[in-house]
């Protein structure tokens, strides 16, 4: 049997990273405990987990207790000494981060003492801390600039200029810029990269004052969430090269709001400066990203002022010359009253919102034509597993789920790059938990451990004849998950994986599907396609025989040149002069997902909303108001003129649509299963080949992002094929 420790040095990884299944040394990460303990905080009386830090507990009486190095979602390094406090009994002050409550412990939080050493830990952080707090890109959000104000002493004794410590920046890559000598060694990125990303690049070396953070060798920091550090460190030794000493904190404006650049839907925060997105950062969101981006939902922005469509464009000849909202209406309503019914096809992007959607095909609706797809390979057929079950394509056991199962099966799918927030829930899962996971498709780099079971499709008959020793692990496990890529829809044996991977289910149905606990999930690559199939954006049987002549691109950049006949009429509306835009006959342009109040649905079917940061350049517009203006012009006018008829024209649809941060649960799931189950067809044998190529190019923002581009060149470009390893 093969194991594969996926990394591209080829390197083992389990040298590095935490034994499976023994967790790591975190109080907050570690198995739940039910037992409480009273512990009193500076006389107050606290009721806390037992096996909880004592840091936690002053934390929830309501104390805030300095810290560098601690982590609420990382392991205890202990090593700041910044969060020292009292014990009674005990004759020295305590690292509160390391410490485990007792029953009855009297912790005191601002005693003399207690003053006196956070006084000296700070002076000794400031003593080889350098002066660079006018120029550093950390000003004004500093923990050390804040925190040396708030408990550091009004003098220092350290003044010789000469004997600090100088320290060679090191180069992690396009993305991170340091400056070690600003560094103070909390180990909060090494911990990062080794517990929550999976590259354990960054180490320590050194001890002393000859201490460094490093690569060890080097290399870029290369992971799909590297610039997570950034928020981390507490001091400006790790800040963002691409807008490296572009604004200052106080300056910019935000706006909660989330991420539509994959299928998760990560919760964040635009930080802009008049009209212009200066900076993208997470919010935290237990149910979702926790409190980690991507690194393309962070750097992409940049594409959000690059190639974009600003003015309504007809093509002349070999180019586009610029024309007038009422002009270009006009001339697509024409178009549309030249071709009948089913000839007109609507074709939606990844990146279309769920009001965009609802008014596109009410239009269509209402002059006859049912035809209609989504811009992937088999995007203009009905898909394999259909639109009567929800729960057929949608991520079932949500996110947070995955800490909860015991065993993992992938099929069709490589999670770092499909969604790089769920990778870093399953490397959570199997560093803490154990979690057995499996893979069918391409070896893929996936920063955890896993049985290469098979690439192709035929390797899920030797799960389902339990010829393979991973079925046994199914047939063991407590709660068991399997998830299918998207992907598999453009895959010659779609029809077969679906079908044989809901044999599975059945056949373990037991242990698939318990008390709110549903093992089938398919994780989705774009935010717009679970929307589309909730609302039936999905071409009837008659219209997928007929031949386009009108064609209406929704933002669709993905298309294939064979899906546009030649003699069609193509309207692009879309934010990007992408891919799309090239097939046009007359361009409109939209507003992206920074400029607009919109909702979107992510892979698990939690609806949520995005905010508008900044307003939409120069004559751009909100694509349902377009859609909307379109329709009156046509003369079929929509019966909603502003957004909440139209949410009210979602609610008629689908209810859930307008159930904001909810997730609507999915009925008759087993049903779905024993549809799929039943499809009779016979496979090929072909490859699961990966679907997204490079991670950093997979949409119109990110294929504009120079950031993005830096990115593809130094990583994906220069990955080597991971290397396998036997185990006996």
């Amino acid at each position: 049997m093969l194991r594969f420790i996926a990394c591209p040095s080829g390197l083992k990884r389990l040298t590095s990273l935490t034994p499976r299944g023994k967790g790591i040394r975190a109080f907050s990460l570690s198995i739940p405990r039910n037992q409480q303990v009273e512990v009193f905080v500076d006389g107050n009386p606290v009721k806390i987990d037992q096996g909880s830090a004592v840091i936690q507990a002053c934390e929830k009486a309501g104390y805030t207790i300095p810290r560098f190095c601690y982590h609420e979602r990382l392991s205890v390094a202990g090593n700041c000494r910044m969060c020292l406090v009292e014990l009674e009994k005990s004759p020295k002050p305590i690292a509160s981060c390391a410490m485990p409550v007792m029953p009855g412990m009297k912790i005191k939080t601002d005693t003399p003492l207690v003053k006196k050493a956070r006084e000296g830990v700070m002076e000794f952080l400031l003593a080889n801390h350098p002066l660079d707090c006018p120029i550093c890109d950390q000003g004004g959000e500093c923990d050390l600039q804040d925190q040396s104000v708030r408990y550091g002493s009004d003098r220092g004794r350290f003044h010789e200029i000469i004997g600090k410590r100088a320290v060679e920046d090191k180069n992690l890559g396009p993305l991170i810029k340091t400056s070690m000598n600003r560094c103070i060694h909390c180990t909060r990125c090494v911990r990062f990269a080794n517990e929550v990303a999976g590259v354990p690049e960054l180490g320590t070396t050194g001890r002393g004052s000859d201490m460094q953070i490093s690569t060890y060798i080097e290399r870029t920091l290369d992971s799909e969430m590297s610039a997570n550090v950034i928020d981390l460190c507490p001091v400006g030794a790790l800040t963002a090269k691409p807008y490296a000493f572009s604004y200052r904190s106080w300056e910019l404006k935000g706006t909660e709001t989330i991420d539509v650049l994959d299928a998760i839907g990560s919760n964040i925060r635009v930080d802009s400066r008049g009209v212009e997105v200066m900076r993208v950062l997470p919010r935290i969101n237990d149910e979702v990203n926790e409190e980690w981006i991507s690194d393309k939902t962070r750097f992409a922005f940049d594409g959000l002022k690059r190639q974009r469509l600003t003015t309504p464009l007809v093509r002349q000849g070999d180019k586009f010359i610029p024309i007038s909202w009422e002009e270009a209406l006009s001339r697509v309503a024409k178009e549309i009253h030249n071709v009948s019914r089913n000839e007109a096809k609507a074709i939606a992007g990844q990146l279309v919102d769920v009001e965009s959607l609802v008014a596109l095909k009410d239009l269509f609706n209402s002059f006859g034509s049912d035809n209609f797809a989504i811009d992937s390979s088999n995007g203009s057929k009905i898909p394999t597993h259909g639109l009567d079950f929800r729960s057929n394509y949608l991520l079932n056991s949500k996110i947070t789920g995955v800490e909860k199962a015991d065993v993992l099966l992938l099929v069709g799918t490589n999670p770092r790059h499909e969604g790089p927030i769920l990778n870093a829930r399953i490397l959570k899962s199997y560093l803490n938990n154990g979690l057995d996971v499996g893979i069918i498709g391409h070896a893929a780099d996936t920063a955890y451990e896993y049985d290469h079971i098979g690439s192709t499709s035929k390797a899920l008959d030797s799960i389902l004849n339990d010829s393979h020793p991973f079925s046994k692990r199914i047939s063991e496990a407590q709660r068991p998950l399997i998830i299918v890529g998207s992907g598999v829809l453009d895959n010659p044996d779609e029809a077969y994986i679906f079908s044989t991977v809901a044999k599975i289910v059945n056949k373990y149905k037991a242990k698939f599907f318990q008390d709110g606990w549903n093992g089938y999930n398919v994780l989705q690559r774009a935010v717009g396609h679970p929307a589309a199939y909730d609302i039936g954006f999905i071409p009837s049987h008659a219209s997928v025989q007929t031949t386009p002549k009108f064609i209406y691109l929704l933002g669709a950049d993905e298309i294939r040149p064979q899906d546009i006949p030649k003699d069609a009429f193509v309207v692009y509306q879309g934010h990007h002069g992408d891919v799309g835009a090239h097939y046009a006959d007359i361009i409109l342009p939209g507003a992206a997902y920074t400029e607009k109040g919109a909702t979107y649905l992510n892979t698990e079917g939690r609806v949520q909303l995005t905010r508008a940061a900044v307003p939409p350049p120069v004559a751009s517009r909100e694509d349902w108001k377009i859609i909307r203006a379109l329709s009156q012009v046509a003369g079929f006018t929509l019966p909603y003129d502003d957004l909440p008829s139209l949410r009210d024209r979602m609610n008629d649809i689908a209810p859930h649509l307008t159930r904001y941060g909810v997730i609507e649960d999915t009925s008759n799931s087993q049903l779905g299963i024993e549809h799929l189950s039943k499809l009779a067809v016979n496979s090929s044998d072909a490859k699961l080949n990966p679907i997204i190529k490079d991670f950093y190019m997979t949409n119109s923002i990110s294929r504009a992002s120079q950031t993005m581009a830096k990115c593809s060149v130094a990583f994906t470009k220069k990955k080597s094929e991971p290397q396998s390893q036997t185990y006996s």
